[in-house]
Parts: structure tokens; sequence; C-alpha cells
């Protein structure tokens, strides 16, 4: 199994979760994150006065699926998130030793 973890703007998100759906994915788990990479912030400018925001608002998803279909999520999160502009994101992969399900107590695949 793998846990897949995408950052990615927060607009896109509804088409993410789509897509995922479509495939196949039955759940996921979204959190409302900030932060910066190459971007390292914006420059805004509020009531005439200039100012940068350092920490920009993402939207990070996490999933759990079978590693046979782990390069399918991954390649199909790249297509709906992308903007082509910077800032788009990032998509890191883990191995997950096992799953339970705590309903149920079934593990490993069955419990995803």
């Amino acid at each position: 199994m793998k846990m897949i973890i995408a950052i990615i703007k927060p607009f896109k998100l509804d088409e993410v979760r789509q897509a995922l759906t479509g495939i196949g994915v039955q759940g996921m788990t979204v959190s409302e994150v900030k932060g910066f990479g190459r971007q390292k912030g914006q420059t805004e400018i509020y009531r005439g006065a200039e100012y940068t925001i350092q920490f920009l608002p993402k939207v990070k998803i996490e999933v759990v699926v079978p590693s046979d279909i782990a390069d399918r999520v991954i390649e199909t999160i790249q297509v709906a998130a992308r903007t082509d502009k910077i800032g788009d994101g990032k998509i890191f992969v883990i191995d997950v030793e096992n799953a339970y399900r705590i309903r149920t107590g079934e593990a490993g695949g069955e419990a995803l």
C-alpha cells in the first residue's frame, strides 16, 4: 500500500476529488494548510499599502491506495491539479506497512 500526499491549490480540490472518485478511490483526507516553496510567498496591495504574504493557502490531500494503482492515482492528481503556473504543488509517496479498519478489525488492503 502507498500513502499519496498531494499539496495543491485550493480551487483545484473539486477537480482532483472528482478525478480520483472517477478512477475508484473511495476515500481521502483533506486539510487546509499554509506553506511556501520556490514561490516564497507573494506581494499584494491592500488599501494602497504593499504587504507580503509569506505562507500561501494550500490544500493537502492524503489517500492510501493499493500499490498497483498508485501510479495511476499520481498521474490523475497531476492532470487534475495542473495549472501550468508556479505553485501548482507537490506529490509525496510513502510506503504504508499496514492499515486497520477500527469498526470491523479488517487489515491490509481490505481495510481500505
